[in-house]
């Protein structure tokens, strides 16, 4: 049973350019921006008064209309971009066995009753504070509540490690298929936006007031997001013979918990991420077509990003390079899933999507970042990097399946 090929076959994703497969990536391949005025919460307090906030999104289409009040929104974002795998994949839950089905969900802030709990301890002090809501907040409850929904008796796992958190999930789920552990796994991250994070992020002078433009030289910051992205990840195997749709194959990844390379000038430690996924995967450097960067837009993270990549794979011509952040934001724990999506369409549809806002190249950051267009070519290889505080990274390796071959 070990050493199965693993293969994604469900892509369920909910942002703030579109709810669904479809409509996130043709957002993304059009360069449509989902950054606008926030609305989740008063911002008048802050610098910045924008960010990627889903918008028309109703949960009673896709969980129960009587649970929606016991979810926070971090629980209802990951529940309905892992009904939209799910769909997407052909799947009736009713015909998983529970045991076989597991889910790994990755988050950064995890439920965003927390909030609540802190508002409501300043406000009136202990009186104040709901029983329901402290259980309500707990972080693992974000799978917990996706489990719940699916009937998912396998393994039920809360990846915490922040920004990297959504591929940290994706690399458990595909060592726990390779290995026969499990027949399908819902993976991915998810985060909703937080009043916290977006006071966090300004008092790091991090956040820019109009836009996030990664990799231009006149670049002034990130800009937050929120939103669900969720894989359904099986072997190949299974696949065939259920006869589904095959969107790539996950042949490696690399974790690399640093701590000592972990400052923004650092490159170390994200070479040495990008290195192990390679040898994981079991591929030389010149095979990578297409890299989804981090690229939050911050200075010093997109000049570091940019002089790994050069170290490891040598200034390479033809070498893609684009940041989703453009158009999407900082979704968080959710950014390295929704990532690995874009990763299995631009294999799948042979598009790479572009980064927008890009009008002055900066010589520190010196790639091809396919400025402004999505470009049509055939990408056989694309590797996808999540890079989080504290040196938390992860670097996951997709690749077109060659589905001739067993």
């Amino acid at each position: 049973m070990k050493d199965r090929r693993v293969v994604v076959t469900g892509i369920g994703v909910v942002s703030s350019v579109g709810i669904g497969r479809d409509a996130f990536w043709n957002s993304i391949v059009n360069g449509a921006c989902g950054l606008s005025e926030v609305s989740a919460f008063d911002t008048s307090g802050f610098t910045c008064h924008r960010g990627g906030e889903v918008k028309n999104f109703l949960p009673g289409e896709f969980m129960p209309k009587h649970k929606i009040k016991f979810l926070s929104r971090t629980s209802q974002l990951a529940i309905a971009a892992s009904a939209l795998a799910l769909k997407d994949a052909g799947v009736p839950i009713e015909k998983i066995s529970g045991d076989k089905l597991g889910v790994i969900i990755g988050t950064t802030l995890g439920e965003t009753y927390i909030e609540d709990l802190a508002a409501a301890w300043a406000r009136g002090g202990l009186k104040d504070v709901q029983r329901r809501k402290l259980f309500q907040a707990s972080v693992n409850n974000i799978s917990a509540n996706v489990g719940i929904q699916f009937k998912a008796m396998g393994v039920n796992y809360l990846i915490p490690n922040a920004c990297a958190a959504g591929n940290y999930a994706i690399g458990y789920a595909f060592d726990l298929i390779k290995n026969g552990d499990l027949n399908f796994v819902l993976a991915g991250g998810s985060e909703a936006f937080s009043c916290l994070a977006f006071a966090g992020f300004q008092r790091l002078y991090a956040m820019s007031p109009d836009k996030c433009a990664p990799f231009d030289k006149n670049r002034k910051g990130m800009m937050l997001g929120e939103g669900s992205g969720i894989l359904l990840i099986e072997s190949l195997e299974s696949a065939r013979k259920r006869g589904a749709n095959v969107y790539a194959e996950i042949l490696g990844y690399g974790l690399s918990c640093d701590a000592y390379h972990a400052t923004a000038t650092e490159p170390e430690g994200i070479a040495k991420v990008m290195r192990k996924a390679l040898k994981d995967a079991a591929i030389d450097r010149e095979e990578v077509d297409y890299i989804c960067a981090h690229g939050t837009g911050t200075p010093m993270n997109d000049k570091t990003e940019s002089k790994a990549i050069n170290e490891v794979f040598g200034k390479r011509q033809g070498l893609m390079v684009s940041s989703l952040k453009s158009m999407l934001g900082h979704t968080m724990g959710a950014s390295s899933a929704i990532a690995s999506a874009a990763c299995c369409l631009a294999i799948k549809d042979g598009i790479v999507p572009p980064t927008i806002n890009f009008e002055t190249p900066d010589p520190e950051c010196d790639i091809d970042c396919v400025a402004n267009i999505a470009r049509k070519i055939k990408i056989n290889i694309a590797l996808n990097n999540g890079f989080a505080f504290g040196g938390n990274n992860c670097s996951v390796v997709f690749s077109k399946a060659n589905l001739e071959i067993s």
